[in-house]
């Protein structure tokens, strides 16, 4: 299991390495919701998303064991997180994409130098090759959230918003495979016991939320969501204990919802976020949870967005 003393490693082994990212306020966002909201801008992270910290913390101990390359499945903000790291670190990094990805995407890893292999179109093809990469040339296969180190560096996300905002009594946190809310349930629930820490997740990426009623592992088909950094088929092994203890609720939006919260942050707030992201503040404007006080603080997870789909993150028009 993690622990608080990982995590607070973790901020030390990141010293440098990460930004420690703002907290922006919006005096509509406080209207609209009728609390008081602290956005703690992970979309303004290095490489676009939180992701670095735990790519960062795992592969940096990586190295320090003799690994000599690291290796990724991943098209999206993991991908690009650990080809950035690795670059740091001076070591080689292959990232193993779907053969459909995107190209925006796929630009960006290369950007970080990062090699570029194609495998199929499911993770379930992707990440045995990309393991076998990292067995083939001594390296290290980095995973996406379900590993104490990648745990430790998102908990990092956690301990800085404690210091930034110590007002705060509600956590809202977007939740995919869980490394960002189990390091983060990790960190402040050793802290600050009494903060209450909500998940939010697409209605049609439930996943979290099915195995918390049904108290154990639940999985679900593949799904379309626009928070497409949501899109696990399960919690992790080591993720999914960490929220069934720690964890104090869990609101679901729709795709409208998303789509909304999404449209407000870029036109009102001037925040380009990923819809990812835009899930947490569909579920404070929501309604769907009380708040523990007045003080709300909500991580927006990553920026990463492909100017060319941004029609399909929009509510639809009204006709005329």
């Amino acid at each position: 299991m993690v622990s608080l003393s990982d995590v607070q490693k973790a901020q030390k082994e990141l010293k440098g390495i990460i930004h420690q990212t703002p907290v922006l306020t919006s005096a509509l966002l406080d209207a609209k919701s009728g609390n008081r909201i602290h956005l703690k801008s992970e979309h303004l992270q290095k490489t676009g998303s939180f992701k670095l910290r735990g790519a960062a913390n795992a592969v940096i101990h990586a190295v320090r064991e003799g690994a000599r390359l690291v290796t990724a499945a991943s098209s999206g903000n993991h991908g690009q997180a650990v080809a950035y790291i690795a670059a740091e670190l001076g070591i080689p990094a292959i990232i193993v994409v779907p053969e459909d990805a995107n190209r925006v995407k796929v630009a960006a890893i290369k950007a970080y130098n990062g090699e570029v292999v194609y495998c199929g179109t499911t993770s379930a093809e992707r990440i045995p090759r990309a393991i076998q990469l990292a067995e083939e040339n001594n390296g290290f296969y980095v995973p996406p959230y379900d590993h104490p180190h990648i745990i430790a560096g998102q908990g990092t996300v956690g301990l800085e918003l404690l210091d930034q905002v110590p007002e705060a009594d509600t956590l809202v946190v977007p939740v995919g495979g869980g490394g960002l809310i189990a390091g983060i349930l990790t960190a402040v629930k050793a802290v600050k016991p009494h903060l209450r820490v909500i998940a939010a997740e697409p209605e049609i990426a439930n996943d979290t939320y099915l195995s918390l009623a049904a108290n154990r592992i639940t999985a679900i088909q593949g799904t379309e969501t626009i928070a497409d950094g949501l899109r696990t088929s399960q919690p992790g092994d080591l993720t999914f204990p960490i929220l069934q203890e720690h964890l104090d609720g869990i609101v679901l939006v729709s795709e409208d919802e998303i789509k909304e919260a999404f449209q407000f942050m870029v036109e009102r707030t001037k925040q380009l976020i990923e819809p990812s992201s835009a899930v947490a503040i569909a579920a404070i404007l929501s309604g769907k949870f009380e708040a523990a006080g007045k003080n709300i603080a909500a991580i927006l997870s990553g920026g990463n967005v492909d100017l060319r789909q941004l029609e399909q993150f929009l509510p639809t028009l009204p006709e005329s």
